[in-house]
């Protein structure tokens, strides 16, 4: 059976990334491994432009850092600067269409060309990733890769266009990392746009909870308690190296 080939796209502030964002990409690999007609190929995380004015956002060029040195030990997911680097904020409709083009294109390119012929060396790591797979024309499908947080923000009134929810499920999908205790199969249900496109959000619980988040790393951060094995020591080196989050290096 000819698998469709996903690659799992979380965006978000990653302020600073965590353990828990990492486990997120191999808890939805896990689960659309198992479900038969798919194989997850790569992971992209894509964070925030500075833009998004979101408080305690730290400058992207801190934050992709922290990215490139949390993701050191992963093989298959990848950070792409690409949000960062546009002149404003940018809509997760439109940075899940821009991988989604930019992927097809790189196939492209490689299905018309000789292997031994092909420079990607200019191509971002993500997208080298992708393209070591031999897909003989399979389809690739970014999917979103979120919390059950996002799924429940498409409700909140003015927040979303629905044409972009539409947009966003419709034709990428989401894969959404939930757990126990909430019920995200009630935010579909209560939504007739999330339950249109039902077939396309793949609900996966973290039975190992972890109740780790940017938020409280801060914090802790800002009152110089330690953060170990909650980050990883690459990432906690240099925040305290240039003094983020209102850390001291002690």
């Amino acid at each position: 059976m000819t698998k469709t080939k996903i690659v799992l796209l979380a965006c978000g502030s990653f302020n600073p990334p965590t353990h828990m964002h990492l486990r997120m990409f191999e808890l939805a690999r896990d689960h659309i491994n198992r479900l038969g007609p798919y194989q997850v190929i790569g992971g992209i995380i894509s964070p925030v432009h500075d833009g998004y004015n979101k408080k305690e956002l730290i400058a992207s060029t801190h934050r992709c850092t922290l990215v490139k040195l949390a993701l050191q030990d992963s093989e298959w997911i990848h950070l792409s600067d690409w949000e960062c680097n546009q002149e404003s904020w940018t809509p997760t409709r439109q940075t899940l269409q821009y991988h989604q083009n930019k992927i097809n294109s790189a196939l492209s390119t490689d299905n018309n060309m000789d292997n031994n012929k092909i420079n990607d060396n200019d191509e971002p790591s993500w997208v080298r990733n992708i393209q070591r797979f031999q897909t003989n024309g399979v389809n690739v499908l970014v999917k979103l890769l979120c919390g059950a947080d996002l799924l429940q923000s498409f409700s909140t009134p003015g927040l979303w266009k629905e044409s972009d929810i539409e947009t966003i499920i419709g034709d990428h999908g989401l894969a959404v990392i939930t757990r126990a205790g909430t019920d995200p199969h009630k935010f579909v249900y209560e939504s007739d746009v999330l339950t249109k496109f039902s077939n396309n959000i793949h609900i996966i619980t973290e039975w190992i909870t972890n109740e780790v988040s940017s938020t409280k790393i801060r914090r802790s951060l800002r009152r110089g308690e330690s953060v170990k094995y909650l980050v990883a020591d690459t990432v906690i080196d240099y925040i305290k190296n240039h003094c983020l989050y209102g850390s001291l290096d002690k």
